[in-house]
C-alpha cells in the first residue's frame, strides 16, 4: 500500500453535528410562536436561598447559565430557554421557554414537563451536582424542581 492512498481522506470526514459550537444564539421573539414563564424552585430543598449552595461547592448562577446554553445549542432554535430572574437571596429563579411552533394548549404541560423535568433537570441533577441541594424525598423521587407554568402573551 502506498503512502498516498488516503491523501484525499478529508473529503470523507463527517464531523458530529453537536460538536459545532454555536455562537451564543441571539433570541429573536419574532422567530417563536409561543412563550411560557417558568418559576423554578427546588423540590425538597436543603437550602433556603441560592447563596446556601456555596456550602456544597455549587455556583448556582454559573450552573444555570451552562445548562441553558447547552439546552439552546442542542435544540437548535426549536425551543429557547432564557433566564429572566435570578437573585442569590431568593429560593427560585425564573426562565422563559419559547417554542418555535404552536402547540395545542392541552399538550403544553406535558411537553414542558418532558423537557424541563427530564432533559434540563437531569443536567442540573447529575452534570452540575445539584442532587446535593435536595433531601431524601427529592432524591428518591428523582424530582429536582417544582415548576409553575404561566403562558406569556404580548
Amino acid at each position: 500500500m502506498t503512502e498516498d492512498f488516503f491523501a484525499d481522506y478529508e473529503k470523507f470526514v463527517v464531523p458530529p453535528i453537536y460538536q459545532y459550537k454555536f455562537d451564543k444564539l441571539k433570541f429573536n421573539p419574532k422567530e417563536y410562536a409561543m412563550y411560557y414563564i417558568l418559576t423554578v424552585s427546588l423540590n425538597d430543598a436543603l437550602i433556603t436561598n441560592w447563596d446556601d449552595a456555596t456550602k456544597y461547592n455549587i455556583d448556582v448562577r454559573k450552573s444555570i447559565d451552562h445548562v441553558l446554553e447547552e439546552f439552546n445549542e442542542r435544540k437548535g432554535g426549536k425551543y429557547y430557554l432564557q433566564l429572566l430572574e435570578f437573585d442569590n437571596e431568593k429560593p427560585y429563579f425564573v426562565v422563559a421557554l419559547s417554542f418555535k411552533n404552536k402547540i395545542e394548549k392541552e399538550k403544553i404541560k406535558d411537553i414542558i414537563s418532558k423537557y424541563i423535568e427530564q432533559l434540563v433537570a437531569n443536567s442540573f441533577y447529575i452534570g452540575q451536582n445539584w442532587y446535593w441541594l435536595i433531601g431524601q424525598k427529592g432524591k428518591r423521587d428523582r424530582k429536582l424542581f417544582n415548576i409553575s407554568i404561566k403562558e406569556f402573551t404580548h
